[in-house]
């Protein structure tokens, strides 16, 4: 009789185990798609498309340059607008920086990065630049295309040697968001957030796909979500830096777009349940450091760092499910770190079940009624203020997966990357990269 009870219990035990590792692997396929399916050049469902639309009118309002005001005032970028004469100027150096506000809802302009400018003297000068030219990007070194299958000799890089990693500016850049808030990021505010694109998407929804997010480890090196990129072809993948509002180009600064030519994940990735889930993409050519755009420190090898002050950012769904949309400019949630046991029996009270045992290759955040990653945010990096220099911020997690989205007492579950600093390290030793644009 005992001998049958043993081997019943074994079974059981068995099949248990094997229907939560199931339960585990449906809810990372609802949130991610189905990693072994063909994809058809799209890597995750629900792609978002970067495009510029055009303006519209405000029907019986008048706006900026129209009527009476025709002639007299114009719609401009707030970079060509003088702070203080509010006079168009066409070179774009101006003293106004900081002094506007960007109210949404509240502009007799079309788009809240434009403002009602008084026109110079005599009008606008041709040969100068026009209003509703993008502006000039920076220029770094020519792109390197490396041949198949051999290491990729880095292109030269002109990141100075001293690290200025995760300078966090909470009040943005140029301009400081005012007036109503949807967790919108300022203007700068995460310059080390990038935008993972599929550049050769569907042909009849244009290129330009967000797969996921990542962050600016080095000039030529990008950290995200192993998933985010699992079975992609390099030639497919781009990367935006200093992107803010998908929408528009009327940001001062350019954002910055550079072609993947290597992705280095790590070898033990598992595409069901997400295990060991970092990816590390390099860049044809080096990107250049501006205003908006900077690097990401990381933490030491198993470094813990505890804080409720930690941000996540994103373009990705503002709600789990069908009903979410993705988001045109940055969004921003701050939560709380979650101790690993404390997260493990949160998760057992969810459909995962009781028999549920959080990995080793994951840390926690969030548990807090509607802030949380969602779908498309995956890759994004969570940041926290170091424990020995709160100005500065460590990139302690990469989104990964979670039950719902922003649901109560059920934290979101993240890459730790404390785990893999070792591994980035050995990896950008490899490839010839600094480690100083990262390290604090």
């Amino acid at each position: 009789m005992r001998w049958w009870l043993a081997v019943f219990a074994s079974v059981f035990c068995t099949v248990h185990g094997q229907q939560i590792d199931e339960e585990l692997r449906r809810n990372v396929e609802e949130i991610y798609g189905n990693p072994n399916s063909t994809r058809n050049g799209e890597f995750l469902p629900g792609f978002e498309e970067v495009t510029r639309p055009t303006g519209g009118s405000l029907g019986a309002i008048e706006r900026c340059g129209e009527g009476s005001d025709q002639g007299v005032h114009i719609c401009v970028s707030y970079y060509m607008c003088d702070g203080k004469t509010k006079t168009v100027v066409q070179t774009g150096v101006t003293d106004g920086f900081g002094i506007i506000d960007i109210r949404f809802g509240e502009n007799s302009c079309t788009h809240p990065l434009e403002v009602c400018c008084k026109l110079p003297e005599g009008g606008l000068d041709p040969n100068l630049p026009q209003p509703g030219d993008p502006p000039t990007p920076p220029t770094s070194s020519p792109p390197t295309t490396p041949p198949p299958f051999t290491p990729i000799v880095p292109p030269v890089t002109t990141a100075p040697a001293q690290s200025f990693c995760g300078i966090r500016h909470p009040s943005g850049i140029d301009f400081q968001i005012t007036g109503q808030r949807d967790n919108e990021a300022e203007y700068g505010e995460f310059p080390w957030m990038v935008a993972v694109l599929n550049k050769n998407g569907n042909p009849s929804l244009g290129p330009n796909k967000l797969i996921c997010g990542g962050s600016l480890l080095t000039p030529n090196v990008v950290l995200t979500g192993a998933h985010c990129v699992f079975k992609a072809r390099t030639e497919d993948l781009s990367i935006r830096a200093g992107e803010w509002d998908t929408q528009t180009a009327r940001e001062r600064l350019p954002y910055q777009e550079r072609n993947v030519v290597n992705i280095v994940a790590r070898s033990d990735f598992n595409s069901g349940n997400l295990f060991n889930d970092v990816a590390l993409l390099v860049l044809d050519r080096p990107i250049v450091r501006a205003d908006n755009v900077g690097t990401v420190c990381l933490p030491t090898q198993g470094q813990r760092v505890v804080s409720r002050e930690c941000f996540v950012s994103g373009w990705g769904k503002d709600t789990f499910g069908k009903q979410g949309e993705f988001q045109a400019i940055l969004k921003k949630i701050q939560l709380p770190t979650v101790d690993r046991q404390r997260c493990q029996n949160a998760l057992k009270n969810t459909r995962l079940g009781q028999g549920f045992s959080l990995h080793s290759s994951f840390m926690c955040a969030g548990g807090e009624q509607g802030k949380d990653a969602c779908t498309g945010d995956g890759g994004s990096p969570l940041v926290c203020p170091d424990p020995l220099n709160p100005t500065r911020y460590v990139q302690v997690g990469i989104v990964a997966w979670g039950i719902g989205c922003g649901t109560q007492n059920v934290p979101g579950v993240y890459a730790d990357v404390a785990r893999f600093r070792s591994w980035i390290d050995e990896q950008m030793e490899r490839l010839n990269f600094d480690t100083a644009p990262y390290n604090l």
